[in-house]
């Protein structure tokens, strides 16, 4: 017999309660995660390809980070770092100055993306005495004040907050699919980068005045675009012809994201300074910089900090996390199934004419659309983009948007997902398509109808 005198679950709240700022994929209610998925409260399955923009490395609660998780929250949840040392702290400081080559490196703990770049700035200015900072197009550094200055991937990001910080200047990234001359693959792509910086060299700003290249190994929001690769070696000479920093921003390919544990040890450059976040603690808020520590000590004591930076739960789950990706062989899992991803979006390609570019590193995959006999056959089909992720979802599989046209399906599974979840997804993919050809076919009947009538 029911209890009426039980208590009785609060109403779930209406949508409207969040502020529309927060730009929309889906209105689904999420109840939990397991894995590669998403469970709805009405208990809808999804196969989760956005990984929360990325941070959901390891999956959807996997049990290392959960217990964790839980251990640390019982002994101790805030311990400032103002105020006093706390073990995972420690142990993550530690942990992120070994893993990289060279060196020795020193660690900075705070809480996002957009914080860490603009740690990175402060570093890079503070050291060398120098204020101009180069950043790149297509380039996608966070949204607070200075980390926006650095971004360009969309004009809806700086358009509406202007005045930015100056001292900023950009050259060309070598976007290899939409290069003007040349090859357009990025294995033999060189592009117009390099004659775009020498010119802000000659014309803007004086190279041995910068204090800093700051870069995307692959660029994320912009596109997921992959540089060819000597891309970052040729950066490397020409900031260290300059006493320029180099900047590395991982926070979107970090953490075996690309099929290494950071996306510039594809190549044997190593940065000066290394922007980590999304991926390193598998959901909780933390970022951070790995700096050569000779720059790190060139920063005055009191000069920069945050009342939540390296807070002890998501130290804690960070160290799981960091634990599970290197034990459970999730860099090697993301080489296989971003191969098997890739090669089956090329395949896709092959079938499909609205896409014009297929391309990857690792689990770090896109489909870029185009109209198919417009122009120069590169010419960005956003409403086909919208389509794409639309019949996704209705057939519970999600995926995210990216690209400065707006034309660019995003395709980022966690390191944990299988070669059947693969398949699947490239299953659902082909379907979604092929709806998007079909509306394609039927706006250009009807276009075509309306203007014979429009010329009886």
């Amino acid at each position: 017999m029911n209890d009426a005198r039980a208590p009785q679950a609060a109403p779930w709240p209406d949508h409207s309660v969040v502020p529309d700022v927060w730009a929309r994929y889906t209105d689904i209610d999420v109840d939990r995660g397991e894995g590669s998925w998403l469970v709805a409260r009405d208990g809808e399955r999804y196969l989760d390809y956005t990984s929360g923009i990325g941070v959901t490395n390891t999956g959807h609660a996997h049990p290392r980070v959960v217990a964790a998780v839980q251990a640390q929250a019982a002994r101790l949840l805030h311990g400032q770092t103002n105020i006093v040392y706390h073990e995972p702290g420690l142990r993550l400081h530690q942990r992120l100055a070994g893993m990289l080559s060279g060196g020795p490196w020193q660690a900075f703990l705070s809480n996002s993306g957009s914080e860490a770049v603009e740690a990175a700035v402060k570093v890079a200015r503070v050291s060398t005495g120098r204020t101009p900072i180069v950043a790149f197009r297509y380039g996608f550094h966070g949204r607070t004040a200075q980390a926006m200055a650095l971004t360009t991937a969309k004009h809806s990001i700086r358009s509406a907050n202007e005045p930015v910080p100056g001292s900023v200047y950009h050259a060309d990234y070598p976007y290899c699919y939409r290069a003007a001359t040349g090859a357009h693959d990025p294995a033999d792509c060189t592009g117009e980068w390099e004659a775009s910086l020498e010119l802000l060299f000659h014309q803007v700003v004086d190279p041995d005045r910068v204090a800093a290249m700051v870069v995307e190994p692959v660029i994320g929001e912009g596109g997921y675009i992959v540089p060819p690769p000597t891309f970052l070696p040729r950066l490397r000479e020409i900031a260290d012809a300059h006493g320029i920093l180099l900047v590395i921003d991982e926070v979107q390919a970090g953490f075996g994201r690309t099929g290494e544990m950071f996306a510039h040890q594809h190549t044997s450059v190593e940065p000066d300074i290394m922007i980590v976040a999304k991926g390193i603690a598998s959901g909780l808020p933390l970022s951070g910089i790995v700096a050569r520590r000779e720059l790190v000590e060139a920063w005055p004591a009191g000069t920069h900090g945050g009342t939540y930076g390296g807070n002890v739960v998501a130290c804690a789950a960070a160290l799981a996390t960091i634990e599970t990706i290197e034990q459970e062989g999730l860099v090697a899992n993301a080489r296989e199934r971003g191969a098997q991803l890739l090669a089956g979006l090329r395949e896709l390609q092959a079938r499909h004419p609205l896409i014009g570019d297929a391309r990857g590193l690792g689990l770090m995959a896109a489909m870029e659309l185009v109209r198919p006999g417009e122009g120069d056959g590169r010419v960005p089909d956003p409403e086909a983009l919208k389509t794409v992720l639309g019949a996704a979802l209705e057939r519970k599989l999600m995926l995210l948007s990216a690209g400065s046209y707006g034309n660019v399906v995003r395709i980022i599974p966690p390191l944990v997902t299988t070669a059947e979840e693969v398949d699947l997804a490239l299953g659902i993919i082909d379907e979604a398509l092929a709806a998007a050809e079909a509306r394609v076919t039927e706006a250009r009947v009807t276009g075509a109808l309306a203007a014979r009538r429009g010329g009886e």
